[in-house]
């Protein structure tokens, strides 16, 4: 049985955190290179994805996944692109992942998603700017969500949507697991 964590408006338990720490840490792998081409000499986001990956693989929640996240989002602060920002913050999207905390408010959604957006925008980036692009990257992220994902997920409300691109691909991919759910 899965230890559960701090209980608010329902519980969530370790299982369940590292199934959404993976989901963000995939995400945030798949456009670290973009930061680190960019950066080469800063370690921030690097070390932020290595700390989630050790809390995906059982390593207790401890303090390297909180200095990780913020640390990598100092870097996304710092990065020279919208590419380069959008990366790092994906990092330290995927540390912090490990402390959703179990509220029912849409803000937490992104803790959830959001890593997989900036992922798409960045996609959207590389491809001049082509919403295409993004909508395809969206698409393969939904393709990788799990069932246990879209439970946590739907425990909260939906994301808000916002005119930044962003916040829109994530409200897209959150629209489209949740109807997932109901097939």
């Amino acid at each position: 049985m899965a230890t559960t964590t701090v209980t608010g408006d329902f519980d969530l338990t370790m299982d369940e955190l590292r199934a959404v720490a993976r989901f963000a840490v995939e995400s945030a792998e798949q456009v670290l290179p973009v930061f680190e081409a960019e950066a080469p000499d800063d370690p921030r986001p690097r070390a932020a994805v290595d700390a989630a990956w050790e809390f995906v693989n059982g390593a207790k929640r401890s303090r390297l996944q909180r200095v990780t996240a913020l640390d990598a989002h100092r870097a996304a602060a710092e990065a020279a692109t919208e590419a380069g920002r959008l990366a790092a913050r994906a990092a330290g999207d995927a540390a912090s992942a490990a402390y959703l905390h179990p509220i029912a408010k849409a803000t937490q959604v992104g803790h959830i998603l959001r890593a997989a957006a900036c992922a798409a925008r960045v996609e959207e980036l590389a491809a001049g700017g082509d919403p295409e692009a993004g909508e395809r990257a969206i698409e393969h992220a939904g393709r990788r969500a799990t069932p246990l994902l879209v439970d946590v997920l739907c425990r909260y409300p939906a994301a808000p949507r916002g005119k930044a691109r962003v916040a829109y691909l994530m409200s897209t991919l959150d629209a489209a697991l949740r109807g997932t759910r109901q097939e």
